[in-house]
């Protein structure tokens, strides 16, 4: 796989993308959780962060069937690379930082939403369909050995030179991720210059997922199980006030997911595939909402990050087996829209699940919010399992063949 030029310079673009996403989202965490000291702020970026994502996302889908994918994300790139410039600058030099941050939150939302279902459509094309297993998990140890240097990045360049400089290294990422996609050549989308982009495109993504309950079903799964065990927005909390270990603590803190994710990728590795990986997405959510129990409980830094850990492992599983169930199940032709639904139950796991961290922290307190978060995944996990049992019996084996595949 790693022979073909096209792919190597992907994952390079993927890597420098990633590893700027995460130090900015570390970064606008922390400069917010300074500039207000508030629970209530942590969440409220949370729901910004979402607003978009649900109408943005849907007719994003729709625009990457029908037009040059990768064009698609060399542009929402170029934008969260003036985003992140504009807090670059704008740190410390305006009297208002709060709503400087919230602006910035939601433009780089808006653009993910469009890169986001456009971006995960373009490797199944380039790499032949009985390789795409493997390329999902390679893909996957790129990504998230970006997604653990970003945030210990972030403490070590926010700790030593400030916020800015940590936002200034957002954009250096951001251009390397933008030069590296520009030599990805991609063939044309089956069927783009047939269709247009209307509710009837959007309707016909919509109508394929729920007609595919092994996908709607492992979608359904994250969305609930991240909204309520997700605990990475009270992070800042965890580390400022609960366990005072400072920003260097919070970057390893924030890293400490990130880490299990690594670990967890480089195992696949050395395994054969998975032939069931319906069966195996259950039981990582089992492992993630036990694993956030005791972060939750936890008040030793060591024991916190060995439950981010964890977690991190079990949801390098989890993503895996998503990606798979998706992408084989899912013709080239609607691959842009089923991503973007996707998109919508990932972006709203992410982004309510934070704001709903931030709003249950504030009218309680942060440990009743992580732990009573991750009881409520176990009990989502069960109901799943229970009413949606094609999920459970999913096997590769069993995926629709991709007439629009690249043989």
């Amino acid at each position: 796989m790693l022979r073909i030029p096209a792919v190597r310079h992907y994952l390079v673009s993927r890597f420098f993308s990633s590893l700027g996403r995460s130090l900015l989202h570390a970064t606008i965490a922390w400069h917010i959780w300074k500039v207000t000291d508030s629970y209530f702020w942590l969440g409220v970026i949370g729901f910004v962060e979402f607003l978009p994502v649900i109408p943005v996302s849907l007719y994003a889908g729709a625009v990457a069937d029908t037009h040059d994918r990768r064009n698609i994300v060399l542009a929402t790139q170029g934008v969260s690379l003036l985003g992140s410039l504009a807090l670059a600058l704008g740190t410390g030099a305006f009297g208002f930082e709060r709503e400087l941050i919230l602006v910035a939150a939601f433009v780089l939302a808006m653009s993910s939403c469009f890169e986001n279902p456009a971006g995960a459509s373009i490797l199944p094309n380039l790499v032949p369909r009985a390789l795409f297993p493997a390329a999902t998990v390679v893909n996957a140890n790129f990504r998230n050995i970006a997604n653990v240097s970003g945030p210990v990045l972030m403490g070590i360049v926010s700790g030593s030179l400030g916020i800015s400089a940590a936002y200034a290294t957002t954009v250096t990422c951001l251009a390397i991720s933008l030069l590296a996609l520009r030599r990805v050549t991609l063939p044309p989308v089956p069927g783009a210059e047939e269709r247009d982009v209307s509710f009837k495109a959007i309707r016909e993504g919509i109508t394929f997922v729920r007609a595919q309950p092994a996908i709607l079903g492992s979608m359904t799964l994250d969305m609930f199980a991240v909204i309520f065990a997700g605990a990475t927005a009270l992070l800042p909390v965890y580390a400022d006030q609960i366990l005072g270990v400072g920003e260097f603590g919070y970057g390893l803190l924030s890293a400490s997911m990130q880490i299990g994710t690594v670990s967890m990728a480089a195992l696949l590795l050395m395994i054969p595939a998975i032939e069931r990986p319906g069966r195996a997405l259950l039981i990582s959510v089992l492992f993630f909402g036990l694993a956030t129990i005791i972060f939750g409980l936890s008040r030793s830094f060591p024991l916190s990050v060995a439950a981010f850990v964890l977690a991190g492992m079990a949801d390098q599983v989890s993503m895996v087996t998503r990606t798979i169930i998706l992408q084989l199940s899912t013709p080239d032709s609607l691959r842009g829209r089923v991503n973007s639904v996707n998109m919508i139950f990932i972006g709203a796991s992410n982004e309510l699940g934070a704001a709903e961290s931030g709003f249950l922290a504030a009218l309680t307190s942060a440990t009743f919010s992580v732990v009573a978060g991750g009881f409520a995944c176990l009990g989502i996990l069960g109901i799943v399992s229970v009413y949606m049992p094609e999920l459970r019996h999913y096997t590769i084996s069993g995926a629709i063949p991709d007439p629009d595949q690249r043989k």
